[in-house]
């Protein structure tokens, strides 16, 4: 009986030594560590210091109870089974401790990358790696416990196998996805034109991307049907190239004809957002004398473009109605010729 007191109360003092140390260890740690991290401007190592102080007792405690629970040695069985929940345990707290550290490196990583799309993806991928965390740290702990992980293995096989084809397509966009991020052949907020879709650019997500088109209503495109698309940015044009014809009827005297082009420079060039490049007598069309005139509107946005090209076509009207210069429309002339037999 006195053999079983004193076995209780070395489990007891194992106990309760290996807690105060823990809490000791942890205290110490977190001293010299907090000076070192007091050197630097960084938030994270004061992360990394506080997460491991935090981590170092449960650890200490979870040790402890297993020491002293194997010196107490009742039996096999329990003994076993309170190894089994002390290492799940102790798992547990390693792989939370892990999760925690993981992300806080990964969001530091993220904000330190200028380009916000890629900032990001790079967040969205923290499921991602807590799941991953977290089955290799289930597979450390079954194997530890002795279970035979050649089954596994073949199980998680077949299920990938499995889960492979079911997930294709979801897997497939979540790729075309990282596509976009990477190569950012768009971003949110630019006018784009995509399979004679106009519209602008409102979020991308893992699966598809929401477009707001120019009439108003939202369109959903998977994100595998943009990135194999012919896709016309506009936010990343610097100069938009309009390209117009005007005709003029055939009855235009040369005179005319010759100061058409200067008309039209020196409009343009009066106008607000647009830079002229040239206009010349083209064609001899059916109906009417050709001019094709082309100038360059300084800015990627639609509007200030369809106002400047508005104001240069009332402009073209008003002077042409100043020199009795006739637009031609489509006309038609019959010659009948009378023959008469003597």
């Amino acid at each position: 009986m006195n053999e079983s007191y004193e076995v209780l109360l070395k489990s007891l003092a194992i106990f309760i030594s290996g807690t105060i140390i823990s809490f000791l260890a942890a205290k110490f740690i977190n001293v010299v560590l907090s000076r070192i991290a007091s050197r630097t401007k960084s938030e994270t190592d004061d992360y990394i210091v506080e997460t491991l102080t935090k981590t170092i007792r449960p650890i200490g405690i979870t040790i402890s109870v297993y020491i002293a629970t194997n010196l107490l040695n009742i039996n096999q069985s329990f003994n076993e089974l309170i190894s089994v929940i002390l290492k799940l345990i102790l798992i547990i707290i390693i792989i939370r401790f892990t999760n925690k550290i993981s992300l806080k490196l990964l969001i530091r990583w993220s904000n330190r990358i200028n380009d916000s799309s890629l900032s990001a993806m790079i967040r969205s991928l923290s499921p991602m790696l807590r799941a991953f965390i977290w089955s290799l740290g289930s597979l450390f702990y079954l194997q530890n416990i002795g279970v035979q992980m050649a089954a596994i293995w073949a199980l998680l096989s077949a299920g990938g196998i499995g889960a492979g084809l079911a997930l294709k397509e979801p897997v497939q966009e979540f790729f075309e996805y990282i596509t976009i991020l990477l190569d950012k052949p768009f971003q949110n907020g630019e006018f784009i034109n995509i399979d004679n879709i106009w519209a602008t650019v409102e979020r991308v997500g893992v699966r598809s991307t929401r477009l707001r088109s120019i009439n108003g209503e939202i369109i959903v495109m998977s994100n595998s049907a943009l990135t194999n698309g012919t896709i016309a940015n506009y936010a990343e044009m610097d100069y938009r190239r309009l390209v117009h014809k005007i005709g003029v009827i055939y009855d235009t005297s040369i005179d005319k004809m010759k100061i058409v082009p200067s008309i039209i420079e020196e409009i343009i060039g009066s106008t607000k957002d647009a830079i002229f490049d040239r206009c010349h007598f083209t064609d001899f069309a059916n109906f009417s004398l050709d001019f094709e005139f082309v100038y360059y509107i300084p800015t990627n946005d639609y509007i200030r473009a369809m106002k400047a090209q508005e104001l240069i076509n009332l402009e073209i009207m008003r002077r042409f109605e100043e020199e009795n210069i006739e637009f031609a429309y489509p006309t038609q002339t019959l010659y009948l010729q009378n023959s008469i037999k003597e």
